[in-house]
This record gives structure tokens, sequence and C-alpha cells, in this order.
């Protein structure tokens, strides 16, 4: 209670559920993204080059930004090997789109990730398992939202040796 005698909780209530919607990380994830993910090309040799190919859709109305983060990791694989850690949109020269609500990332094209098949890979069947990490934002509804949504990718080796032509 203040010095006036009004409480001041609903105020406070109003102020800490808009910072959980705005910075908050919740089950709805799924349904703000849809990842298509796939490699091509889909039987590798040892040695060889690669890329995951994802491709991104989200709710009519709502856009991904670039910043504060955008980010593509991969669960530890033995049979893959990444130039990286972790991609960000710029890693990835993604394009982005200005609007007067701020830039998001451009979604029409496809995120390619390189990487090449370890030479002590395994002959046969693998998966990929990854996650993107994302702000999500609705300038129309007026939310935001910090998540993360997972993805795999299935793809299989040769015992063969990638030889460069």
């Amino acid at each position: 209670m203040d010095k006036s005698g009004k409480l001041r909780a609903p105020l406070g209530l109003a102020a800490l559920f808009a910072f959980a919607t705005c910075f908050g990380s919740g089950g709805q994830a799924d349904d703000l993204l849809k990842i298509d993910g796939s490699v091509q090309p889909k039987r590798l040799s040892r040695g060889e080059e690669g890329r995951i190919i994802l491709k991104l859709q989200v709710q009519e109305g709502v856009f991904l930004s670039a910043q504060p983060f955008f980010i593509i990791e991969f669960a530890p694989l033995p049979e893959i090997v990444f130039p990286k850690n972790f991609f960000t949109a710029s890693d990835l020269n993604i394009s982005l789109i200005e609007e007067k609500t701020g830039s998001s990332i451009d979604l029409s094209k496809a995120m390619e990730v390189p990487f090449t098949v370890s030479l002590d890979a395994k002959p046969g069947g693998h998966i990929l398992e990854g996650r993107i990490k994302y702000f999500a934002r609705s300038p129309r509804q007026n939310w935001c939202y910090k998540t993360t949504s997972k993805f795999s990718v299935a793809f299989s080796t040769r015992t063969t040796v990638f030889k460069k032509k």
C-alpha cells in the first residue's frame, strides 16, 4: 500500500505478466514455428561435404527477429563435422526484411548449413537433432516470445571415402 492507501499490487502483477509474456519460455513454440529439414545429398561418403536444408514457416502475423538472437544448434554426432558449434542468421547470410515494427528474418528462402562427414563415420542411417533458439513477435497482437524449437534430419553414410575430382 502507498501513502494514499491504494494497492500497488495490480500494477506490479501487470508488469510481471508483460515481462513473462515477452521473455518467458513455454509450450506454444511448436505452434509458432514449423521446421522442415532435410540433408542434401541424402546419402554421403566419408569426407564428403553436405548441407542441412531448413525451411521455416511461422503463423500469419508472426515474425522471427534476428536480434536479440536467432541461433541454430546441433546435438553432437560423431559422424558429422560442422565448421562451428552454432550458427546465427549472419553466419548463414540470411536476409532480413526491414519493416516499421523492426527487422525480421526472411523466411522465403531455405537456410543451408554446411557440414562434412567425418572420415571415421560409421556406415548406415543416422539422425541429426538440432534446435533453433529464436525471438518471435507479433506486432498486430502486441506480444513477443523467446523460445526454442527442435528438429531432426535423417541421412545415411557409405563405407567409401569421398575423393575430390
